[in-house]
């Protein structure tokens, strides 16, 4: 069996981020639930945020970030304002390769 990637394969570091959320979410999202999406939409089309979206249950969110370093992939949920009225209170970062194609990745210009 060969070791090599196959073609047009190649694995991206990004950061896997889960966001706990607070007992009473539901409520206090309501508010600013347009804002965080908007903002989410806006990351997802510079290609920041790969991915997202919240649990069926309410029990916390993950997202795919393309970040530097650790710091800076929770900076990017710290300073959602799902964060900054409490529906976000927990959160943890894992450095995660994803299976992509050269493709898939933003452009260096």
């Amino acid at each position: 069996m060969s070791t090599e990637f196959p073609p047009n394969f190649v694995i991206e570091e990004v950061w896997l981020i889960e966001a706990t959320f607070a007992p009473d979410a539901a409520t206090r999202r309501t508010p600013v639930r347009a804002e965080h999406i908007l903002r989410i939409m806006a990351l997802r089309d510079s290609g920041t945020i790969i991915e997202g979206g919240a649990f069926a249950d309410m029990s916390g969110a993950i997202l795919l970030v393309r970040a530097a370093d650790e710091q800076a992939a929770l900076a990017i949920v710290q300073e959602d304002v799902y964060s900054l009225v409490g529906v976000w209170v927990e959160f943890r970062a894992r450095k995660f390769g994803r299976a992509s194609r050269p493709s898939e990745l933003p452009s260096s210009d």
